[in-house]
């Protein structure tokens, strides 16, 4: 899609989200569906190249999406953040911060004991329903994926997380991604992105 870069209004090119709605995020789920892709309206640039509907998200991005979301909201001065440095030494503090990861180091801490003893109350909350939907969703869906992707918004919430285009996709557009998102991201390889 061709769609304004920046800090847009209407960024989602399946419905005419207003990400500048900070009051409503969290909260509308369904919005007005995209008629049109003009130029010139609703932030659009170009006509698309591709119809919306073939159009594929692959679920490592989000993944990834979401943990640059828990690593930022981090206490930089606390000691979980401490043990991420530690961990990955070769890791620069400013990719840290920013929370540039790739798949491999998320597994290694999913599969860490020790992180999460050093995550303070909110930050332990927000890694295990993130946890949670890595497994569930971004792994192997099942039953349970709408109630864990509704636990992980309220702790994205708690924190004072503002709703990213990932966050919306996954909260208003769960139908858009194949039932098996885990093993698209197995054909990919963790490590793509």
């Amino acid at each position: 899609m061709s769609l304004q870069l920046g800090y847009t209004k209407y960024c989602c090119f399946l419905c005419l989200w207003d990400s500048r709605a900070i009051a409503l995020h969290y909260i509308k789920r369904d919005w007005p569906q995209r008629a049109s892709f003009k130029p010139g309206e609703m932030n659009v640039e170009h006509p698309p190249l591709s119809e919306p509907h073939k159009i594929i998200i692959p679920p490592l991005r989000i993944k990834l999406g979401l943990v640059r979301i828990l690593v930022k909201a981090m206490d930089k001065n606390g000691p979980a953040f401490k043990y991420l440095h530690e961990k990955f030494p070769r890791l620069s503090v400013a990719k840290i911060k920013e929370g540039v990861f790739e798949g491999p180091k998320i597994k290694q801490l999913f599969r860490d004991p020790k992180f999460e003893k050093f995550l303070r109350i909110k930050e332990k909350q927000v890694w295990g329903a993130f946890y949670q939907v890595s497994t569930n969703f971004l792994g192997t869906r099942t039953k349970t994926t709408g109630i864990w992707l509704r636990i992980c918004w309220l702790c994205f919430q708690d924190i004072g997380y503002n709703m990213s285009l990932k966050v919306h996709f996954l909260d208003s557009h769960l139908n858009f991604f194949p039932y098996n998102c885990g093993q698209v991201i197995a054909e990919h390889g963790e490590r793509f992105h």
